[in-house]
């Protein structure tokens, strides 16, 4: 008997409920809810990132108008960018909560 032959036999024996599989809709929920939540915590990440080093080149801007237009710029996408990702994440929560 080769290998391949006694794989597939086995993976034909396998219960979903005996590795811990009771409800594939309910785990792709979880799935995707995982994802989306590691997607929003990078992205928050990212902003407060930006948001330093906006506030670096502003203070470092020494009265020159494009550096602080620049850094006030990007300092109020990253905090607006910031709020979207917290709206996104509290809708996602509400939103996937109901289902389970």
């Amino acid at each position: 008997m080769s290998i391949l032959t006694y794989v597939a036999e086995a993976a034909q024996k396998i219960d979903p409920s005996l590795i811990g599989i009771n409800d594939p809709v309910k785990n792709s929920d979880t799935a995707m809810l995982n994802i989306l939540n590691t997607v929003y915590l990078w992205a928050g990440i990212v902003c407060v990132i930006v948001i330093i080093i906006a506030g670096f080149i502003y203070v470092t801007s020494n009265g020159n108008a494009a550096n602080i237009k620049k850094g006030k710029d990007a300092i109020m996408g990253a905090v607006i960018g910031l709020v979207v990702v917290i709206m996104a994440f509290t809708i996602t929560q509400f939103v996937l909560g109901r289902f389970q």
